[in-house]
Protein backbone atom coordinates (compact mmCIF):
# COMPACT_ATOMS: atom_id res chain seq x y z
CA UNK A 1 0.00 0.00 0.00
CA UNK A 2 2.62 2.20 1.03
CA UNK A 3 4.88 1.40 -2.35
CA UNK A 4 1.71 2.41 -4.12
CA UNK A 5 1.42 6.09 -2.80
CA UNK A 6 4.66 6.60 -3.36
CA UNK A 7 4.59 5.82 -6.91
CA UNK A 8 1.51 7.51 -7.28
CA UNK A 9 3.03 10.46 -5.79
CA UNK A 10 6.13 10.01 -8.09
CA UNK A 11 4.27 9.81 -11.53
CA UNK A 12 1.69 12.11 -10.60
CA UNK A 13 5.08 14.86 -9.91
CA UNK A 14 6.92 13.51 -13.03
CA UNK A 15 3.82 14.72 -14.71
CA UNK A 16 3.92 17.85 -13.56
CA UNK A 17 7.66 18.42 -13.80
CA UNK A 18 7.14 17.41 -17.40
CA UNK A 19 4.74 19.97 -18.25
CA UNK A 20 6.09 22.75 -16.98
CA UNK A 21 9.51 21.64 -18.24
CA UNK A 22 7.33 21.38 -22.35
CA UNK A 23 6.05 25.22 -21.69
CA UNK A 24 9.31 26.55 -20.80
CA UNK A 25 11.19 24.87 -23.91
CA UNK A 26 8.02 25.79 -26.81
CA UNK A 27 8.50 29.16 -24.66
CA UNK A 28 12.39 29.26 -25.99
CA UNK A 29 11.88 27.46 -29.28
CA UNK A 30 9.16 30.36 -30.50
CA UNK A 31 11.28 33.28 -29.02
CA UNK A 32 14.54 31.47 -30.48
CA UNK A 33 12.29 31.57 -33.94
CA UNK A 34 11.93 35.51 -33.41
CA UNK A 35 15.27 36.28 -32.69
CA UNK A 36 15.90 34.18 -36.23
CA UNK A 37 13.66 36.54 -37.25
CA UNK A 38 15.43 39.57 -36.42
CA UNK A 39 18.68 38.13 -37.46
CA UNK A 40 17.57 37.14 -40.74
CA UNK A 41 15.95 41.08 -41.21
CA UNK A 42 12.98 39.29 -41.51
CA UNK A 43 11.02 42.64 -40.04
CA UNK A 44 7.34 41.81 -40.93
CA UNK A 45 7.53 38.57 -39.30
CA UNK A 46 9.46 39.82 -36.07
CA UNK A 47 6.54 42.59 -35.88
CA UNK A 48 3.89 39.83 -36.02
CA UNK A 49 5.76 37.75 -33.27
CA UNK A 50 5.34 40.85 -30.69
CA UNK A 51 2.91 41.31 -27.84
CA UNK A 52 -0.61 43.42 -29.48
CA UNK A 53 -1.05 44.80 -27.01
CA UNK A 54 2.33 47.22 -27.18
CA UNK A 55 0.76 48.73 -30.71
CA UNK A 56 -1.76 50.61 -28.22
CA UNK A 57 1.11 52.47 -27.05
CA UNK A 58 3.97 52.37 -30.14
CA UNK A 59 1.44 51.76 -33.39
CA UNK A 60 2.51 48.90 -35.34
CA UNK A 61 3.77 50.77 -38.07
CA UNK A 62 6.16 52.77 -36.15
CA UNK A 63 8.13 49.46 -34.41
CA UNK A 64 8.46 48.59 -38.34
CA UNK A 65 10.06 51.97 -39.30
CA UNK A 66 12.03 51.67 -36.09
CA UNK A 67 13.19 47.91 -36.48
CA UNK A 68 13.85 48.63 -39.94
CA UNK A 69 16.21 51.66 -39.61
CA UNK A 70 18.17 49.27 -36.93
CA UNK A 71 18.42 46.09 -39.09
CA UNK A 72 18.19 47.79 -42.72
CA UNK A 73 20.01 50.85 -42.53
CA UNK A 74 22.75 51.46 -45.30
CA UNK A 75 24.80 53.66 -42.87
CA UNK A 76 24.43 51.86 -39.42
CA UNK A 77 24.60 48.44 -40.40
CA UNK A 78 23.42 46.11 -37.29
CA UNK A 79 23.88 42.10 -37.43
CA UNK A 80 22.90 40.11 -35.26
CA UNK A 81 25.33 37.15 -35.39
CA UNK A 82 23.92 34.86 -32.81
CA UNK A 83 21.85 34.75 -30.21
CA UNK A 84 21.06 32.47 -26.99
CA UNK A 85 17.80 32.10 -24.83
CA UNK A 86 19.77 31.22 -21.68
CA UNK A 87 16.60 30.50 -19.14
CA UNK A 88 12.52 30.88 -19.47
CA UNK A 89 10.97 30.93 -16.09
CA UNK A 90 7.81 28.79 -15.39
CA UNK A 91 4.83 31.02 -16.64
CA UNK A 92 2.30 32.73 -14.66
CA UNK A 93 -1.49 32.87 -14.89
CA UNK A 94 -1.83 37.29 -14.37
CA UNK A 95 -5.13 38.67 -15.44
CA UNK A 96 -5.98 36.20 -18.01
CA UNK A 97 -2.80 35.59 -19.59
CA UNK A 98 0.26 33.77 -18.74
CA UNK A 99 3.98 35.71 -18.98
CA UNK A 100 7.51 34.23 -18.60
CA UNK A 101 10.53 36.69 -18.40
CA UNK A 102 13.10 35.12 -20.92
CA UNK A 103 17.09 35.79 -19.83
CA UNK A 104 18.76 35.64 -23.16
CA UNK A 105 22.11 37.03 -24.91
CA UNK A 106 23.09 38.41 -28.73
CA UNK A 107 26.10 38.77 -30.01
CA UNK A 108 25.70 42.49 -31.86
CA UNK A 109 28.38 43.34 -34.90
CA UNK A 110 27.88 47.41 -35.29
CA UNK A 111 29.17 48.72 -38.52
CA UNK A 112 30.48 52.36 -37.93
CA UNK A 113 32.74 52.77 -40.83
CA UNK A 114 31.08 55.40 -42.26
CA UNK A 115 31.31 57.59 -39.29
CA UNK A 116 33.54 60.05 -38.23
CA UNK A 117 35.90 59.72 -35.35
CA UNK A 118 33.42 62.27 -33.12
CA UNK A 119 30.41 60.09 -34.38
CA UNK A 120 32.21 56.77 -33.52
CA UNK A 121 32.64 58.03 -30.03
CA UNK A 122 29.32 58.96 -29.25
CA UNK A 123 28.01 55.68 -30.47
CA UNK A 124 30.41 53.92 -28.56
CA UNK A 125 30.11 56.15 -25.27
CA UNK A 126 26.04 55.03 -25.91
CA UNK A 127 26.93 51.35 -26.04
CA UNK A 128 28.91 51.21 -23.28
CA UNK A 129 26.11 53.02 -21.03
CA UNK A 130 23.72 50.46 -22.62
CA UNK A 131 25.36 47.57 -22.09
CA UNK A 132 28.30 47.96 -19.84
CA UNK A 133 32.25 48.42 -20.51
CA UNK A 134 33.43 44.75 -20.72
CA UNK A 135 30.31 43.97 -23.41
CA UNK A 136 31.54 46.55 -26.13
CA UNK A 137 34.77 46.13 -28.20
CA UNK A 138 35.52 48.20 -30.75
CA UNK A 139 38.23 46.70 -33.73
CA UNK A 140 39.54 49.44 -35.59
CA UNK A 141 41.18 47.00 -38.75
CA UNK A 142 37.27 46.29 -39.34
CA UNK A 143 36.13 49.68 -37.86
CA UNK A 144 32.92 47.78 -36.27
CA UNK A 145 31.72 46.93 -32.49
CA UNK A 146 30.83 43.78 -31.30
CA UNK A 147 28.38 43.94 -28.47
CA UNK A 148 27.32 41.07 -26.04
CA UNK A 149 24.11 42.34 -25.30
CA UNK A 150 22.83 40.49 -22.57
CA UNK A 151 18.80 41.10 -22.39
CA UNK A 152 15.31 40.17 -21.19
CA UNK A 153 11.74 39.69 -22.55
CA UNK A 154 8.41 38.42 -21.70
CA UNK A 155 6.26 35.58 -23.33
CA UNK A 156 2.88 35.90 -23.16
CA UNK A 157 0.47 33.83 -24.36
CA UNK A 158 -3.52 33.68 -23.29
CA UNK A 159 -3.21 29.01 -24.00
CA UNK A 160 0.35 28.59 -23.43
CA UNK A 161 0.66 27.33 -27.23
CA UNK A 162 1.12 30.64 -28.68
CA UNK A 163 3.37 33.19 -27.23
CA UNK A 164 4.11 36.90 -28.22
CA UNK A 165 7.15 38.78 -27.04
CA UNK A 166 7.71 41.89 -25.42
CA UNK A 167 11.58 43.32 -24.86
CA UNK A 168 12.27 44.19 -21.83
CA UNK A 169 14.58 47.60 -21.82
CA UNK A 170 14.83 50.17 -19.10
CA UNK A 171 14.40 52.74 -21.50
CA UNK A 172 10.82 51.46 -22.45
CA UNK A 173 9.77 51.21 -18.65
CA UNK A 174 7.05 53.85 -19.34
CA UNK A 175 5.63 52.14 -22.11
CA UNK A 176 6.29 49.25 -20.89
CA UNK A 177 4.01 50.27 -17.17
CA UNK A 178 0.87 51.00 -20.26
CA UNK A 179 0.62 47.23 -21.54
CA UNK A 180 2.19 45.18 -18.82
CA UNK A 181 0.38 43.54 -14.86
CA UNK A 182 1.55 45.90 -11.73
CA UNK A 183 3.03 42.89 -10.81
CA UNK A 184 5.18 41.87 -13.42
CA UNK A 185 6.40 45.82 -13.45
CA UNK A 186 7.02 45.59 -9.83
CA UNK A 187 9.97 42.37 -11.08
CA UNK A 188 11.63 44.51 -13.67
Amino acid sequence: MKSKIILSLFIVFSVMFSAQNTDQQNITKSFSAFLNQLKNKQIDQAVEGMYPKFFTVVPKDQMKMVLNMTYNNPIMKVEILSSKVNAAEKPELIDGEYFSLIDYAMRIRFNAETMNDEMRNSIKNMLVQKYGQGNVMYYKNEMAYYINAKSKAYAISKDKKNWKFLMVEKEMKSNLAKVLPKKILDTL
